[in-house]
């Protein structure tokens, strides 16, 4: 574990100039949106890409780089864009055997004619997973916040919902509630050993059955249909389920590792359920004891047998709260946990994407030697300014929804926020809205950094959005909000 820095060199303070890098900042996001059949459909992933390297994919609509943009056009109450965005989607959703509902990890228009990648022409050939459980999230906040209840209820939408359902919600070989994928299948798109349940991957999951229930009920209300109604029960439950597997094997404090560390193992027959992973003490890492504290928790990366991953995932865990898949007071003890962190999760480059890295033989066996991968690189403990706001966001749904608890908390989560803006604030733009960044702090430049990142570039502007411009509209990311009808 690296020394830690004086917290004094974490301090930002306000800039004279905040008006014109937001002004420029915009102009960035507006030159990243592209057409697709005519209309405006999304961004594309950097503004700097060579558009003469077939090879090259930055200049394509990616579903996942296109999440914060979705959630900023609708704050600025452009929703045909964000309709174009999600019917082009939903129109590319595969109908072939072996990927029948996934939605495209990426699209393009070319002379005429939609490309789309479904995990054929990326690194590794491995499927996204979250761009399909995205999508429906996506389209259930569209419809709240829109109000446009027609598209929710639509045959399109609704048979969408169906493909995706039958592909996540089948019978398998595995007994859990939880969905199986490879390595690289989501953000983590290169071997970090993240195969089996990886967190985002669930809490995206959770998420996603959430939306296609909001979006279902949508037609139960005007059709009594004994399919519907079942998918309807099944997907409820599925939720439920999920919920209780993920907060019952994925949820640690210094409380819970203590009961964990003394577990019995090689435990057989059903009612022997005190330690079901078969997970052994001496997996549990020393660095756990100072990153819990007392208060802190945070739910670990994965959950497989007798190999728990305990990486702490800030994508992962910021989801896990924002979409309330954690309770109140979880999400507090998370929130004490960055806060006790903020060190190693913040540093001088706000917010690492994992930690701790792996390094030495565990990165060369694990990551296959990957170059991009390189300890405190990339999604081996690089920094990502684009994760702030998903954080961000958490914290400030939170403080609406729980205006009583714990002031003195989230007045410090608060300012941790405010410093992190102005962090944004006075590196980015001279850095040139880099992807990631590299080191132990985060200050340099990733080394394989598309500059001109959009999602970089829109991360930025929605947490100025949250933080500055109207708060309250973080409440449109709550998924328990109905719509009313």
């Amino acid at each position: 574990m690296p020394t830690r820095f004086t917290e004094q060199s974490q301090r930002f303070r306000p800039n004279s100039n905040e008006g014109q890098v937001l002004q420029k900042a915009r102009e960035h996001f507006e030159a990243t949106l592209i057409g697709v059949q005519g209309e405006l459909a999304g961004s594309v992933a950097a503004m700097e890409h060579r558009r003469s390297d077939d090879a090259l994919n930055y200049g394509e609509i990616f579903l996942r780089d296109n999440v914060p943009v979705m959630i900023y056009l609708m704050l600025e109450g452009r929703f045909a864009i964000v309709k174009q965005f999600l019917s082009v989607s939903l129109e590319l959703q595969s109908t072939n055997v072996q990927t029948r509902g996934v939605f495209p990890t990426s699209f393009v228009e070319e002379e005429g004619e939609l490309v789309a990648d479904y995990g054929q022409r990326s690194i590794g050939r491995i499927t996204s997973v979250d761009a399909s459980l995205w999508w429906p999230i996506l389209c259930w906040i569209y419809v709240k916040r829109s109000g446009d209840v027609d598209f929710g209820r639509s045959p399109e939408v609704q048979r969408g919902l169906q493909l995706l359902l039958d592909l996540v919600l089948h019978p398998s070989f595995e007994g859990t509630p939880v969905l199986f994928v490879p390595d690289c299948a989501f953000m983590i798109d290169r071997p970090m050993d993240v195969w089996g349940a990886p967190l985002e991957v669930e809490v995206l999951l959770f998420a996603a059955l959430r939306s296609c229930v909001g979006l279902m009920e949508l037609c139960q209300r005007h059709e009594n249909s004994v399919l519907l109604a079942e998918r309807l029960r099944l997907s409820r439950q599925w939720t439920h389920d999920l919920r209780q597997f993920l907060l019952k094997h994925y949820w640690v404090t210094s409380k819970t590792m203590q009961v964990l560390r003394r577990r019995p193992t090689e435990q057989y027959g059903e009612n022997q359920h005190h330690n079901e992973f078969n997970v052994q003490p001496q997996v549990i890492p020393d660095w756990l004891q100072d990153w819990l504290e007392n208060r802190g928790g945070y739910m670990i990366g994965n959950m497989r047998t007798g190999r728990p991953d305990f990486r702490f995932y800030s994508l992962g865990n910021s989801l896990a709260s924002l979409f309330g898949l954690l309770t109140a007071p979880q999400q507090r003890a998370l929130f004490r946990l960055v806060l006790h962190n903020r060190d190693h999760l913040m540093a001088q480059m706000p917010m690492r994407i994992c930690h701790p890295p792996m390094e030495g033989v565990e990165w060369e066996n694990k990551t296959g030697s990957d170059p991009k991968n390189w300890p405190w690189s990339y999604h081996n403990g690089g920094h990502w300014p684009s994760l702030l706001w998903f954080f961000g966001a958490s914290i400030l749904l939170h403080e609406r929804l729980n205006p009583q608890a714990d002031v003195l908390l989230m007045g410090q989560m608060k300012t941790l926020l405010d410093e992190c803006y102005w962090s944004h604030l006075n590196q980015l733009p001279r850095q040139q809205w880099a992807e990631y960044f590299d080191g132990p702090t985060g200050t340099w430049v990733g080394q394989q950094s598309r500059t001109y990142q959009t999602w970089t570039i829109v991360g930025f502007l929605l947490m100025h959005h949250f933080l500055h411009v109207n708060p309250d509209d973080v409440l449109m990311l709550n998924l328990d909000e109905s719509m009313g009808h």
